[in-house]
Formats: C-alpha cells, sequence, structure tokens
C-alpha cells in the first residue's frame, strides 16, 4: 500500500492529469509491443504498474483507467475494434438476418441476482421459470452485469471467478455480450486491459489439438500475436466462457495434470481446468455462464460467486416489448394479451421466448391478420412455426413458393433430430449429430433455410460448424410434432425403438392409447424433463391446432374426435398422482386442452365462502391439488400459508406442498402431521427457489425421526429459513443433535429456534450448546421453555453467552428445574463483556433470593445488555425483591420490562412504579 499525505496527493494526480504525454514518452510511443526499445520492459511496466497503483489507492479510478487507455498497446486497440463490430449486433434468435438491431438500442437490463452454489436441482428448467415468477424480487439483491466482479459488502477478498446460471435462452449470452461491448467501447470495466471470449461451443472444436494457452489465445485472437507470454502475467485480463452446458470436454479437474506454464503445450480440457483451478495465470479474472443443471461441472472451490440471470422482471418485459415494437398503441395491444394469459406472461421472463412471442403477435395483432389469437403454448410456438415457414430469410425469399413436400421433409428432419436429442439433454449438435439424425450436412442449408429462425447454423467458426435451435422450448415444440406425426410407425420399421426410451409409447392402436402412454412417460420422469413435451403433445392433438399446420400434415395424420377421454384420464392421474409437482404440470395439459373444469370448481368453493367455505366442503384429491394451482399461478402473493385453514391432515399438506414453496410463512401447528410431512417439507428447504423463511410445526407428533428428516433440508445450502418452531414435537436428544449440526453450518440461516415442551434433558442442550458455540452460528433467540432441564444446563448456556461470537439475544428457560445454583451459573455468562442477551424468562424455575443476588450484580453492570427479564411464579420473597432492586436503581441498569406480580407489587412500595411491567 502506498501512502501520500494530502498535499502529496493533490500534486501526483495532477502531474499525472498534465504529464500523459511525458508517461507515453518515457515508456515509449509503442508501448508495450514486443520490440525492444531505449528503456528495458520491465522498467516500463514498473513505471505504470507503481503509478496505477497509486491512483487507485487513491480511488482516482476515472484517472487511472485514462491513463491505462491512454497507454494500452495497439493490439489492444485492434481487439476493442474487432470486439465492437461482432457484438455490437443483437441476433434475436437469428444468425445474420436483416431485422438484426444494435444491442444497444434494444438491450434491455436483465434481472441478476447473488445466486447459491451447492447442490444442483434436477427439475425442467420451464418449471424453474414458473417458479421464479413466482418469487419476491424485493427478498434479493439485485446485480448490475457490468458489477459482477464487484465484491458484495460483507465479501472480504476480492473475486477472481464468477458463475453465472441461468435457464436456456434467459439471457446470459446476451449479458456477456453487452459485457464486452461495454467494454470495448470504453464505458466500463477499463481497468482490465484484455477480455478474451471464449465461448465452450468453440472450444469443443479444439478438444483433439495441442496446444499451449498463448497458442490458443493467438488462434482466437490474431491480433494479440505481438504480446510476449510475460504480457499475459502482468496485464489485468479476463476469460469469458460462456455455455457450460455446452460443453463437451471432459473436464476432468481430478485427474488433469497441474499446470503453470502459459507456454507449454497439452489439451484445451487441460489448458481450461488449470486456467479455472487458479494454476495458470492466478491474477486473471474468469467469467463462466452455465445452466443450472450444468453447473456443479466446476468445483466450489473454484468459485467466488455464484450469480443467477432470471431474465425479466415484470416491468422489463413491459419495457423489452416498448422497445422491440416501435408502435406504441400495437405494442400495448401485445403486452395486454400477453397479461390475459398467466401460462404466456410467466414465460416472458425468458428473452427468447418475448422474442417469439413479439414475432407472432406483432403481425396478428395488426391490420395484416386475422384469426384466433394464441393463448396457450402450443397456440404460440404452432403460429411461430408458421410464420418462420412463410417469412423465409431473405436469402431464399427470391423463390416466393414453398414446395409443400419439401417443407414438410425439412420440418420431420429437424423433428427427428429435436426428439433425438432431447433424451440427451443436447442443445447445441454438430455434424455428427445431423448425421446420426439422417440429415446431409452437404444440404444443412435448406433446413435452415426453410425456418432460420428455428434452426441455425454458425459460419463464424474457423473449424467446424455448430447448429442449434434457438431455445430448448423450440426443440421441445418440434420433437412433440415428430412425435404426434409419428405415432403410428410400426414397431418393425422404428429403428427408433430400440435406441431411445421415449419412443415407448409408439405404435399405440388409438391416439387415445398413445396420448395415455405419453402422459405415463412424462410422470415417470424424476426430472421432468418431458413435462414441456407433453403439454406440446397435447395440445397438438387439439383439431383446432391442426388446422393451422395445414400443409405439414396429411390427412391420415388428422385427429377429429374429442379429447374427452384424454382429459378424464389426466383427471385420473391428477387423483392418484401423490407428486404435487407433477399434478401442477398435468394441469397445465388440461389447459393445452382447452379443459378447465377442475379449476372452476375449486374457485366456485373460493368465491362462494373463501377458506371457511372450503374448512366445510369435503373435496377431492384431485380438487385439493386444483386449488394448489389456483394459488401458486395468483399474481397476488403469499406472504402466509396456514394449512388448519384448509384442512389438518398430511394428505391435504402434501396437495398443497407447492403452496408452501412459494411462501414466505408457512403455519402448520396442530395439524395432525407425522415423519411423513418431515420428508416432504425437507424437498422444499432443498429448493433453490424455495421462499420459505418461517416454519410453525408445534404440537405435532414430528419425533426424532422426523427432525432428522428435516436437518437434512436444514443442512441445504438452498435453505433460507429464518424462524423454525418445533415446539411440543415428541422429541429428544437426537434432535438436538441434528440441530447442533445444522447450526454449525457456515451457511445456515436461522435466527429463532423454539424447542418449548419437549423432553430435551440436560444431555440434549450440551449437544445443542456445541452448535450454538460455533463461530458459524447465526441463532439470536432460543426457547427451551418445559424442557426438563436442570442446572447443568445452566453451565452450558453459560459457556455460550461468554463467546464473542455469540448471537443469542433471547432466551427462554421457563418452566425447568434450573434452582438457584443453576441460574449463578448463567449469570457468569451474564456479566460476560460479550454478552448480548436481551430478554431472560425464568419463570417457574423454582428460583428464590440467591437467585436475586446474583441478577442484581447483573443488572448493576455497565455492559449489561438485559432489556427484558420474567421471574414470574418463582418463591423470591420480600428478602429477594430488595436485592433486585438495588441492581434496579443502579444507573447502569438497562431493563426495561421485569414480569412478575409478586415482585411488581413490592417495587411499587419501594417506589418504583414506573418501571415497565
Amino acid at each position: 500500500m502506498f501512502v501520500l499525505n494530502q498535499e502529496l496527493q493533490e500534486k501526483f494526480i495532477s502531474l499525472v492529469k498534465n504529464e500523459l504525454n511525458t508517461f507515453k514518452k518515457l515508456l515509449s510511443p509503442d508501448y508495450p509491443a514486443c520490440s525492444e526499445g531505449e528503456v528495458d520492459d520491465d522498467q516500463k511496466e514498473g513505471v505504470l504498474k507503481v503509478t496505477l497503483h497509486i491512483l487507485r489507492n487513491m480511488n482516482q479510478t476515472d484517472l487511472a483507467n485514462t491513463l491505462e487507455s491512454k497507454l494500452a498497446p495497439a493490439c489492444q486497440r485492434k481487439l476493442k475494434s474487432k470486439l465492437t463490430d461482432k457484438y455490437q449486433i443483437l441476433n434475436e434468435g437469428i444468425s445474420g438476418h436483416v431485422k438484426s438491431a444494435l444491442l444497444n438500442e434494444i438491450y434491455t437490463e436483465l434481472y441478476i441476482t447473488e445466486g447459491g452454489g451447492g447442490d444442483v436441482n434436477q427439475e425442467h428448467e420451464v418449471k424453474k421459470i414458473e417458479a421464479a415468477s413466482r418469487k419476491k424480487t424485493t427478498q434479493e439483491r439485485p446485480i448490475k452485469c457490468n458489477d459482477i466482479f464487484k465484491p458484495l459488502p460483507e465479501q472480504k477478498r476480492p473475486i477472481r471467478t464468477v458463475l453465472t446460471k441461468g435457464v436456456a435462452g434467459i439471457g446470459k449470452t446476451v449479458s456477456v455480450q453487452k459485457f464486452i461491448l461495454d467494454w470495448s467501447e470504453g464505458k466500463v470495466n477499463q481497468d482490465v486491459l484484455f477480455i478474451f471470449p471464449l465461448p465452450f461451443r468453440e472450444l469443443n472444436l479444439m478438444k483433439e489439438k495441442k496446444l499451449s494457452l498463448v497458442n490458443l489465445l493467438q488462434s482466437f485472437f490474431p491480433e494479440t500475436q505481438d504480446l510476449k507470454p510475460r504480457h499475459y502475467k502482468s496485464y489485468k485480463i479476463m476469460f469469458i466462457f460462456d455455455g457450460l452446458d455446452e460443453c463437451r470436454l471432459p473436464l476432468d479437474f481430478q485427474n488433469n495434470e497441474n499446470l503453470v506454464n502459459i507456454e507449454e503445450q497439452t489439451s484445451v480440457d487441460v489448458l481450461l481446468t488449470n486456467l479455472i483451478k487458479g494454476n495458470l495465470l492466478p491474477s486473471a479474472l474468469l467469467w463462466i455462464t452455465s445452466r443450472p443443471a450444468a453447473a456443479n461441472q466446476i468445483p466450489p472451490e473454484c468459485v467466488d460467486q455464484v450469480t443467477e440471470v432470471r431474465g425479466f422482471s415484470d416491468p422489463q418485459k413491459q419495457e423489452y416489448f416498448s422497445k422491440r415494437i416501435s408502435d406504441k398503441d400495437l405494442a400495448n395491444k401485445v403486452f395486454t394479451h400477453i397479461r390475459s394469459s398467466r401460462s404466456l406472461y410467466i414465460m416472458c421472463h425468458i428473452p427468447v421466448f418475448c422474442w417469439i412471442t413479439a414475432t407472432v403477435l406483432e403481425r396478428m395483432l395488426s391490420e395484416a391478420e386475422s384469426g384466433e389469437i394464441p393463448k396457450t403454448l402450443t397456440q404460440m410456438f404452432t403460429h411461430f412455426l408458421i410464420f418462420q415457414i412463410k417469412h423465409k430469410s431473405q436469402k431464399y425469399s427470391g423463390n416466393s413458393d414453398t414446395d409443400p413436400q419439401q417443407t414438410r421433409t425439412s420440418i420431420l428432419a429437424l423433428g427427428k433430430l429435436a426428439f433425438q436429442q432431447l433424451e440427451k439433454g443436447n442443445l447445441i449438435f454438430y455434424e455428427e449429430d445431423l448425421r446420426e439424425s439422417g440429415i446431409d450436412c452437404r444440404e444443412v442449408s435448406v433446413y435452415s433455410g426453410v425456418c432460420t429462425q428455428i434452426f441455425r447454423e454458425e459460419h463464424e467458426l474457423h473449424l467446424g460448424k455448430v447448429f442449434s435451435f434457438v431455445h430448448l422450448s423450440v426443440q421441445e415444440f418440434l420433437a412433440a410434432l415428430y412425435a404426434f406425426l409419428n405415432r403410428k410407425i410400426p414397431k418393425e420399421q422404428s429403428t427408433e425403438q430400440q435406441t431411445s426410451k421415449l419412443f415407448k409409447f409408439f405404435s399405440k392402436s388409438t391416439k387415445t392409447d398413445f396420448l395415455s402412454s405419453a402422459i405415463d412417460r412424462a410422470l415417470q420422469s424424476e426430472s421432468g424433463h418431458l413435462d414441456l413435451f407433453l403439454r406440446f403433445l397435447l395440445g397438438l392433438s387439439l383439431e383446432s391446432n391442426q388446422t393451422l399446420l395445414g400443409v405439414l400434415l396429411t390427412p391420415t395424420e388428422r385427429i377429429s374426435h374429442s379429447n374427452e377421454e384424454t382429459v378424464q384420464y389426466i383427471k385420473m392421474k391428477i387423483e392418484e398422482n401423490s407428486s404435487p409437482e407433477k399434478s401442477i404440470n398435468l394441469f397445465h395439459c388440461l389447459n393445452e386442452l382447452n379443459d378447465h373444469s377442475l379449476v372452476q370448481e375449486v374457485q366456485k368453493y373460493l368465491s362462494g365462502g373463501g377458506e371457511r367455505h372450503l374448512q366445510q366442503a369435503r373435496l377431492s384429491p384431485a380438487q385439493w391439488s386444483a386449488l394448489a394451482f389456483v394459488l401458486v399461478n395468483s399474481e397476488e402473493e403469499l406472504e402466509e400459508f396456514n394449512l388448519s385453514k384448509y384442512h389438518p391432515s398430511e394428505e391435504c399438506l402434501l396437495r398443497l406442498l407447492p403452496v408452501v414453496k412459494i411462501s414466505r410463512r408457512a403455519v402448520l401447528a396442530s395439524c395432525n402431521l407425522g415423519v411423513k410431512t418431515c420428508e416432504n417439507l425437507e424437498s422444499v428447504l432443498n429448493l433453490e427457489n424455495s421462499s420459505l423463511k418461517e416454519l410453525d410445526l408445534s404440537n405435532n407428533d414430528l419425533q426424532d425421526s422426523g427432525v432428522e428428516l428435516l436437518s437434512a433440508g436444514l443442512k441445504s445450502s438452498h435453505c433460507k429459513l429464518h424462524i423454525l418452531r418445533l415446539a411440543l414435537c415428541n422429541i429428544g436428544r437426537k434432535t438436538c443433535e441434528n440441530l447442533e449440526s445444522v447450526l454449525n453450518l457456515e451457511n445456515s440461516s436461522l435466527k429463532e429456534l423454539d424447542l418449548s415442551n419437549n423432553d430435551l434433558q440436560d444431555s440434549g442442550v450440551e449437544l445443542l450448546s456445541a452448535g450454538l458455540k460455533s463461530s458459524q452460528c447465526k441463532l439470536q433467540i432460543l426457547r427451551l421453555a418445559s424442557c426438563n432441564l436442570g442446572v447443568k444446563t445452566c453451565e452450558n448456556l453459560e459457556s455460550v453467552l461468554n463467546l464473542e461470537n455469540s448471537s443469542l439475544k433471547e432466551l427462554d428457560l421457563s418452566n425447568n428445574d434450573l434452582q438457584d445454583s443453576g441460574v449463578e451459573l448463567l449469570s457468569a455468562g451474564l456479566k460476560s463483556l460479550q454478552c448480548k442477551l436481551q430478554i431472560l424468562r425464568l419463570a417457574s424455575c423454582n428460583l428464590g433470593v440467591k437467585m436475586c443476588e446474583n441478577l442484581e450484580s447483573v443488572l448493576n453492570l455497565e455492559n449489561s445488555s438485559l432489556k427484558e427479564l420474567d421471574l414470574s411464579n418463582n418463591d423470591l420473597q420480600d428478602s429477594g425483591v430488595e436485592l433486585l432492586s438495588a441492581g434496579l436503581k443502579s444507573s447502569q441498569c438497562k431493563l426495561q420490562i421485569l414480569r412478575s406480580v409478586f415482585v411488581i407489587f413490592h417495587l411499587k412500595l419501594l417506589g418504583m412504579s414506573a418501571l415497565n411491567h
């Protein structure tokens, strides 16, 4: 650290401002080009580094950036120019489309938050979007894209590696693009001299090559040929690895050899793992983006900051459409229609879906188009497909007549690719993937030409070609269309029968059997990766959507009879199904089939008499699930879920579990719950997108085995629970052991714990105290009333209060046999300079005169923080009160509330009636 007094600082700043040209001359005009000058290169860099270091320590950031930019090497300017040209255009789902816009004109700031690390939940990404749409953004801390490397207030060390998660199409790549563009245009982060964007989809094409890190960078960025190896170590540089989920390298962090020499040749996989681990260029900044399911490929110890792109918040959705559609009246019409459909509005958290929606509705709501405005996902994607067939890219518009058979062949080929890759979870394809699906790579332009905005070919890669659908949901729609068109293929003609589990429901005798088998197959998927596929498949069975598809369907492929059997089958599955999340998706499936009967039944109960009417009603399991669907998809924020208002039972709770996930407070007290409940709640606490902050399970027969299950959720890095109430739950010593391990975790967020009216005994509190002593423990309120405790408990709690890191502010030990000797031990902790306790309850603790003597000495201390004291139902006697009053008279005493009828009466006689009570 360079320290200058105020006068020297001002002189130094003035020198730098006035003598920038002197610096340039000293460092030579082509600094830091690789040709040797009169001044030694190390001396040049030393002068610049010392100057910049002093300026930054004096918080002269703008001046430091100005100096650095003026002295930047010529190759940096070339790189910035190249990146500006490349990233200033935003291709919304289209590669090289004529309507591409300037990024700075259409860019809408995305909602990015600090994200949790730990285990990655493998649920379907649309579920994550639906969950994110229900979260209160005010609960989270937003982070601006350009600030992701700035440490948060509580972070004490600099950030080297940032991992940014987000579902497909949520805007990770656009965020990267905007970050690079702002840097290359000199707007932000000018302390970084070089940014090297290295998308994983391009790195995949080099997986067989052997080269050094310097070779790798020079092959991607020829502009940097003049940089010498030592420059990579002395400059502040940043690597951006976009699309970890697209990576086809092994990323073998455990077995790859360690590498520190940036000129040593090895595989790209070894280069990447050593860069991420910090063996290569430990001072370089790294930004990695990924879909959530792939994020765990990076060891947690290699990541300093995890962020999450949440897409568009509600105000940002409207902002996007106002920018995307120049006609303001039309933009308002589009947004109003989207607001009228909850499923469409939720999906608009995804920027790519906003673009798809704008593409469809801009035409349909203008005078040029007519027809039914899409209200379901299937309708929206069907219109999108038809529009792309009609409106081919300008490259192919010379031929206005599209061959229907060629169009059908192309769509079926893309559908087969989408279908086969869906099971593998691939969003990015290479030439070998296309060949596996029967697509001739030499004629791929036919496919991308028919549907430029659906299937795209990347032409910028100099090592090979990469293909993709614009979004996973587009891939799922085409996969569903392919499955629908091939549902009658005989088994003996289907080669996919042996290669894909998805084909197990093919070759059914009737349409109903086919769709029923698809429903069963989706329900069997634990991750829910077929949920959206199923919604599309069922939507395509509607005659109205088949009419829209027109030329793609032959007469034998169309279905004209009713879907009533399928609707009834779905309702039966809702009735039978014990998984609340699966039931929610089945209701979305009913929406795609235009059936809202179950939801309407429940809404009648809600409108007829509200919760009280529901308490009296005998709802079926399917109706309880319908209620969950209604509450989950309501636009109203749910602050509290109280099970007793509905039906106090485990069966009802299981059906309404999705509602618990979106509530801040869940009141489940006295609801006849048991061990099974804890197993289900564990999954709620373990969810990354759970909103639950307060959980009351009091007066239920949970037992130690139930709390053991619950503790697994409490230990999750995703758990955000602040308040847990387990009073009167038939728990004992084993529960204290499990909760001790929870309190001892760094990520534990528990601040209040109520274990009253349980047989914990002294041995249980001794175990619990070990967690309370942990430096990680954040507990502020602990209630242990009526827990069969004695003197030994006071000894353990004394050592807790005496700790510097103890955060305990409220302690309830009422109705325990503590005796005077116990409180004497406790008082030693209360006298500690470290003690922060403000509220102490000792009602009915078999206390007497001696206890008052100890508490008098506590109240008389300058450092005592006690503000409330409950001594009700103890045999204090006059002599005890007299001792206590001496402490109350002390000028150091901060007590505001004293609870005890006997004590208050005597204190009034002593003239201390001003005391609050």
